[in-house]
């Protein structure tokens, strides 16, 4: 194999420094050889979450059809600690959300939208119709476990009534069928095997797009755990991570 030969595909789970990894991948490889989906709904079957012609396949795709990609590839994903996962997608929709017009908040498709910016903490995890509660669960519950065991982002109804074990022992076996999985602590590790790939080494550490402002840097879990009111909604989002603090764990990562 040659380094003009492989294929990178990045499986990239929303808030875990994807959009850092992402950008050094394309000023690497070339903007023309990147596909144009970037995220699963752009696309109307697996097959075609993979055009054809391409040496990066990166973006919030599912990888039901990876074996569409031909060899040599390298495949990976990126995991974050999954307290901190929450808090951070919280943050960065609910400021998506501030950003927006009055006219553009009406719309009906921003009801989520509407919801993240009129609702406590509480009721935005807790509350709400049946509808918005499988919105929570597909976005916050067990996403790296979904993800990996189903092949899909938003896999989370397919694996609801798995016992945790069997849940993590299914995302353990995909993730080592896979080139690499990171941490976001440690993507030195990331660099040098893309090194190897590509014969050029991208500059990942410490480097984060899609940040939280200044003035909100520090543990986004500890700022969301401070507005939480009910006990109940503590012991909800506990729930959430259980399945994938134990995955990471059997990787070897560690978190908290």
């Amino acid at each position: 194999m040659t380094v003009d030969e492989c294929r990178i595909v990045f499986l990239h789970i929303p808030k875990t420094a994807g959009q850092t990894i992402h950008s050094e991948l394309a000023r690497l490889i070339g903007e023309d050889a990147v596909s144009p989906i970037r995220v699963h709904t752009q696309a109307d079957s697996p097959a075609g979450q993979f055009p054809p012609g391409y040496r990066l396949y990166s973006g919030h795709i599912d990888w039901l059809a990876l074996d569409t990609v031909p060899n040599p590839r390298f495949v990976f994903t990126v995991l974050r600690d999954p307290f901190e996962r929450i808090a951070s997608f919280y943050f960065f929709l609910k400021r998506q959300a501030e950003s927006l017009s009055a006219e553009e908040l009406a719309r009906p498709r921003r009801v989520g939208m509407r919801r993240i910016l009129t609702s406590t903490v509480d009721d935005y995890f807790c509350g709400g119709p049946s509808s918005w509660r499988r919105f929570i669960l597909d976005h916050y519950h067990s996403p790296y476990c979904a993800y990996l065991a189903t092949k899909t982002l938003r896999g989370y109804s397919k694996v609801a009534g798995s016992p945790l074990n069997d849940l993590v022992d299914r995302a353990e076996v995909a993730a080592k069928s896979l080139g690499g999985v990171y941490s976001v602590t440690g993507l030195s590790a990331l660099e040098r095997d893309i090194e190897i790939v590509l014969g050029q080494r991208p500059q990942l550490t410490g480097r984060y797009m899609n940040a939280a402002p200044k003035e909100q840097a520090g543990s986004r879990w500890m700022q969301l755990e401070s507005m939480i009111e009910k006990k109940q909604t503590l012991v909800e989002l506990k729930s959430f991570v259980g399945a994938d603090v134990q995955l990471m764990s059997r990787l070897g990562m560690t978190t908290g």
